[in-house]
């Protein structure tokens, strides 16, 4: 494989109505133009908009679970729990925002902390019920002393010991019943699972032309999240020093491309500072060959 040392600014958000083709070597300059001009305003868009309704479906969460918090027996209280957290993400009657989401769990969370249950039906299955996210968490802090919600990406340690963390958006909603506060709601979309997401997103809205790759990765500092993507392809993607030096130049983003055996790949770069710090996303293309 060999890489171009060709890239193009890429503004984040606001891009310029027309970028001309960029005169270098290599053989992806149209898909780094479309990449510029199509798909990094489009997959800004669908963050907002999945941050937008997740806002919105955790608030509408804690007022319809705010009942189950207030049960007095606790096995009586966590049965309950489980199965109104899974009924209101399943139609018809489900949230709208949290049907066909990227989001792993939603979880009700007691005034001490405590996680009370997820939204699985098997409490084998439950590994986070008994944790005290108040403790780990600063947003659910916030929410149980101060009652204020809001949304903050956080890390979460592998179930497996010796494994990996993952990073995930995490969600937080108060939850009042009769007056006083009563615990928080808290759901979480993991990087990897939005990544999958975006994929999904470009490749549906290209459907029509066969044969064409279209793959969306999320980068947090070195680390990249994706599911579902080539494996060949995935260790030639610009890696930590190759995307630090590209946003030295340009801060708001920018394009390359790649060779991989005979086929040219264009990508961009985007910071999503939305998403947190030294976070961003890559937009890989190639044309039908």
């Amino acid at each position: 494989m060999s890489r171009s040392a060709c890239s193009r600014r890429l503004p984040i958000l606001v891009l310029a109505a027309t970028v001309p083709v960029v005169a270098c070597g290599g053989d992806a300059r149209e898909e780094q133009k479309i990449i510029h001009d199509v798909h990094s305003s489009a997959i800004a868009a669908v963050i907002r908009e999945d941050i937008s309704r997740h806002r919105e479906g955790i608030r509408e969460a804690a007022d319809r679970l705010a009942p189950g918090f207030v049960v007095e027996d606790p096995v009586v209280r966590e049965r309950q729990m489980r199965t109104a957290l899974r009924y209101v993400q399943e139609p018809p009657r489900g949230i709208p925002e949290f049907i066909a989401s990227p989001m792993s769990f939603l979880a009700a969370i007691g005034p001490d902390g405590v996680v009370i249950a997820r939204d699985t039906m098997d409490p084998a299955d439950d590994h986070m019920k008994g944790q005290d996210f108040g403790e780990r968490y600063a947003l659910v802090r916030r929410g149980l002393e101060e009652g204020r919600g809001g949304r903050e990406l956080v890390e979460f340690p592998s179930a497996e010991e010796g494994g990996e963390s993952s990073w995930s958006m995490l969600f937080v909603q108060p939850v009042r019943r009769q007056g006083r506060q009563v615990g928080v709601v808290a759901a979480g979309i993991p990087l990897w699972r939005w990544s999958q997401r975006l994929s999904r997103q470009l490749q549906v809205e290209n459907a029509d032309q066969a044969g064409i790759v279209l793959w969306v990765y999320i980068y947090r500092e070195e680390r990249l999240f994706h599911f579902g993507t080539s494996e060949l392809l995935d260790p030639h993607i610009p890696d930590d020093a190759v995307r630090r030096e590209g946003l030295a130049r340009s801060p708001g983003g920018f394009t390359g491309q790649l060779q991989m055996n005979t086929r040219w790949y264009g990508y961009g770069v985007l910071p999503v500072p939305s998403i947190g710090e030294n976070v961003g996303v890559i937009i890989v293309r190639s044309n039908p060959m």
